[in-house]
C-alpha cells in the first residue's frame, strides 16, 4: 500500500514489471524503509495454517448467519457444512498447538503470553506466529506496527479525533478479543479500563486504549523473558 501510494504521488499510474521494478528501487532509496528478515520456512507454515483459521472461522460466522435466514428444506445442509467447518477447525487448532510446541522458542513465547489472564491459545499463536517482532521493539514502535497507535488529524484550530489506522488487522482482531476478556479478568487491565470509563472516555475508545495497554506488556514480557506475575509485580 505504501508502495502504490508513492507511485501515486510521482505521478505514476502505469503498472508494469518493468516500472514496478524502477518503483521499487525509487521508494527505498528515498524512504530507506527499515530492514527486516525474511520469514523462515517454519514461519511461513504458521502463517499459512493461521491464515487458513482465520478462513475457517469466516465461513463458519456466514454460514452460521444464512442458517437463520434460509427455507427449512437447505437447513440440513448448512448444518451439515457447519459440522465439517467445526471439525476442520478443531483440526487445524492442534496442528498450529503441534507445531509452535514443537519449536523450543514459539512454546517458550506461547507459555509466556498465556500467562497473562485474557490471552488464551488462539491470541498466543496468533502473535507468535504473524507478530514476531514482539519484544524486540519499543513500546510506540510496536503499537504502530498492530496499529494501534492513535494517529493525529490536526489543522490549524481543528482538532479532529485520533483515530487508528493501518497496521496487522490479523493480530488486532486477537487483541480486541483478549482486551474483552482481560478486562474483566485481568486485574491491571480491568482497573485501566474501569478509571478510563470513570474520566468519562467512551467504551470503545477504553477498549483501544485497553488492547495497547496489554500488547506493551505483553512486549515488555516477551523482552525481559519474564511470565506475568513476575512482571505484574
Amino acid at each position: 500500500m505504501r508502495v502504490r501510494n508513492f507511485a501515486r504521488a510521482t505521478g505514476r499510474l502505469a503498472k508494469t514489471d518493468r516500472l514496478d521494478a524502477q518503483l521499487l528501487a525509487h521508494f527505498a532509496a528515498a524512504l530507506r524503509p527499515e530492514l527486516r528478515p525474511l520469514p523462515s520456512a517454519d514461519e511461513e507454515h504458521l502463517t499459512a495454517l493461521l491464515t487458513r483459521r482465520r478462513q475457517i472461522v469466516d465461513m463458519l460466522t456466514m454460514e452460521q448467519n444464512r442458517l437463520h435466514t434460509v427455507r427449512a428444506t437447505l437447513r440440513q445442509d448448512i448444518e451439515e457444512h457447519l459440522t465439517w467447518l467445526r471439525a476442520q477447525l478443531a483440526k487445524l487448532d492442534r496442528e498450529i498447538d503441534e507445531f509452535i510446541h514443537g519449536a523450543p522458542l514459539w512454546s517458550d513465547k506461547d507459555a509466556l503470553l498465556q500467562s497473562v489472564p485474557g490471552v488464551g491459545p488462539v491470541t498466543a499463536s496468533t502473535i507468535v506466529g504473524l507478530l514476531p517482532e514482539l519484544g524486540s521493539l519499543n513500546r510506540q514502535e510496536i503499537a504502530a506496527l498492530v496499529g494501534l497507535a492513535p494517529i493525529a488529524k490536526e489543522s490549524g484550530k481543528k482538532q479532529g479525533k485520533r483515530r487508528i489506522f493501518g497496521g496487522r488487522a490479523p493480530v488486532r482482531s486477537v487483541l480486541y478479543m483478549a482486551a474483552l476478556s482481560a478486562c474483566m479478568h485481568n486485574p491491571v487491565i480491568k482497573r485501566f479500563y474501569e478509571h478510563l470509563l470513570a474520566q468519562g472516555k467512551p467504551k470503545k475508545v477504553a477498549l483501544t486504549a485497553c488492547m495497547r495497554k496489554l500488547l506493551v506488556i505483553l512486549n515488555a514480557m516477551l523482552r525481559t523473558h519474564q511470565p506475568w506475575r513476575t512482571h505484574a509485580v
